[in-house]
C-alpha cells in the first residue's frame, strides 16, 4: 500500500504540475515516472526481489501492465474531456479512478508473474570463522 500512495503522489503531483502543457504530456509524463518508481520499489521493498530480479527485468515486465494503464488514461481523458473539461479535480479524480484499477491489477501481475516466477533464492550465509 505504501507503494501505491507513494507512486501516486508522484504521479498526480507531476499530472498537476504538467497539466499546463496538456493532458496527454502530463498523463504520459506523470505514469512513466510513477511506474518505473513504482516497479523499483516493489521489487525492492514489497517482494524483497532486489537481489533475484535485475532493474531492467523489473521494468520491462511490470511495464507491460503499466502501458496499458496508460492507455486507458488517456482515453478516458479524451473521450471525457466533454464532461470533465478544464476542470483539475475532475480531471484528478478520473485518473484516480483508472488509475486505482489499473493499479491493483498491476499488483496482482507483478505478485503472480514478474516476481512469482523468478525462482526464489536464498543467499547462503558464511560460515564463522573458527575461533
Amino acid at each position: 500500500m505504501t507503494v501505491g500512495v507513494i507512486s501516486s503522489l508522484v504521479y498526480f503531483s507531476l499530472f498537476l504540475l504538467l497539466r499546463p502543457i496538456g493532458t496527454v504530456p502530463a498523463n504520459v509524463t506523470g505514469a512513466v515516472v510513477s511506474t518505473v518508481l513504482a516497479n523499483e520499489l516493489h521489487r525492492r521493498l514489497t517482494f524483497h526481489a532486489g537481489r533475484r530480479i535485475g532493474w531492467w527485468t523489473a521494468q520491462w515486465e511490470g511495464g507491460g501492465l503499466a502501458a496499458v494503464g496508460l492507455v486507458a488514461t488517456t482515453s478516458a481523458l479524451a473521450v471525457l474531456e466533454p464532461v470533465v473539461s478544464t476542470a483539475w479535480w475532475a480531471q484528478v479524480l478520473l485518473i484516480g479512478a483508472v488509475t486505482g484499477a489499473v493499479g491493483t491489477m498491476r499488483f496482482v501481475f507483478l505478485r503472480l508473474w514478474v516476481f512469482a516466477r523468478h525462482e526464489r533464492r536464498t543467499v547462503p550465509r558464511p560460515e564463522p570463522e573458527p575461533a
